[in-house]
């Protein structure tokens, strides 16, 4: 049996695998008879042996091989098309093809890939041979859909707006949205999960003040910059986290202007940025728009002088934090 599993969530895509595997028959067996190959690296050698080999007191054996369809794309991470100057018998899909075919009943064979173009040769050669799963990213209503299932099978309740706030703040990570679910049900016990809790429950919620935070620093705010890092303070937000994440947000940002110069697509920046949480990303390419990169590069460098200054004990976090603040907001407004 050939199972594809294609896709970005590999989230769900961890659960299908263990959904294949409950199928298999007994778990400890089945360990015994299961191999990982990296499908980059795989030859056909190995592929045939492993996949030929008859299983150890069981009926199946599970083979399961990571990114082997991606080998077979038509393009290079640069973009540009690959160029074979004589023929490769490995890198032959034909010829994978052909020993994916050939390999026993009591063989089952998982491909497991990230995003695959429609074009890939492999995928198109195997997939009517097989079961192909698909695993996008959820947006939108059916990552709140997905939300509200979870909940329900996890044997509480959320209201649509509360489901909603959350899937802004999180995104399309299920990873983290499964944490935060639980979070939000063992707060809950057992009441209906509202608005409310997830505002102060979810940790996105401290990224928000963040945001608005480097945006204040940003825009010479000096007031408003303060009087948000004393709330995160207060809030119990550790100095070397703030700056960390102060750091990685202003990161961002250069980055997403490097990545517009280079004229890549939303879709491309989103994917280089990892930012799945649709507030996150909207927000940085909102800011990114609005400033300079050599006022970004500023401000950039600062924050890493800053950590130096408090790794060094010259300053407690909190001390450095406030010294940082006043001093980028009281800079010469140059760059903006």
């Amino acid at each position: 049996m050939l199972y594809i599993l294609i896709g970005e969530d590999d989230y769900s895509m961890y659960r299908s695998l263990e959904d294949i595997k409950k199928g298999l028959g007994d778990p400890g067996l089945l360990v015994a008879n299961t191999t990982t190959l990296n499908g980059q690296q795989v030859t056909l050698n190995q592929l045939r042996a492993i996949g030929e080999t008859l299983p150890f007191l069981a009926e199946k054996r599970l083979v399961i091989v990571n990114g082997l369809l991606e080998r077979f794309e038509s393009k290079s991470k640069s973009g540009q098309k690959k160029v074979s100057s004589k023929p490769d018998p490995k890198n032959d899909y034909k010829t994978v093809a052909e020993h994916i075919d050939n390999l026993p009943d009591s063989t089952v064979l998982v491909l497991v890939d990230g995003s695959v173009g429609r074009h890939n040769p492999l995928f198109t050669e195997l997939s009517a041979k097989g079961e192909a799963r698909y695993f996008p990213f959820l947006r939108g209503e059916k990552l709140r859909q997905w939300i509200q299932k979870r909940v329900t099978e996890e044997g509480s309740q959320i209201n649509p707006q509360a489901a909603e706030l959350l899937a802004k703040m999180v995104g399309s990570n299920l990873w983290t949205m499964v944490n935060e679910i639980d979070k939000l049900i063992l707060f809950s016990a057992g009441r209906l999960i509202e608005e409310t809790d997830v505002t102060l429950l979810v940790s996105h919620t401290q990224q928000v003040s963040v945001f608005a935070m480097v945006d204040a620093i940003l825009e010479f705010k000096i007031k408003v910059a303060e009087r948000i890092l004393q709330q995160l303070l207060q809030g119990g937000a550790a100095p070397a986290y703030l700056l960390v994440m102060l750091s990685r947000q202003v990161r961002m940002l250069v980055r997403t202007r490097e990545l517009r110069n280079q004229r890549k697509t939303r879709m491309e920046i989103q994917k280089r940025l990892g930012l799945y949480a649709d507030f996150a990303f909207n927000k940085t390419l909102e800011l990114a728009g609005r400033y300079t990169q050599a006022r970004l590069k500023e401000v950039y460098h600062r924050l890493l002088d800053t950590d130096l200054s408090v790794k060094t004990g010259k300053y407690d976090g909190a001390l450095a934090l406030n010294i940082l603040v006043a001093e980028l907001c009281h800079s010469t407004k140059q760059g903006r």
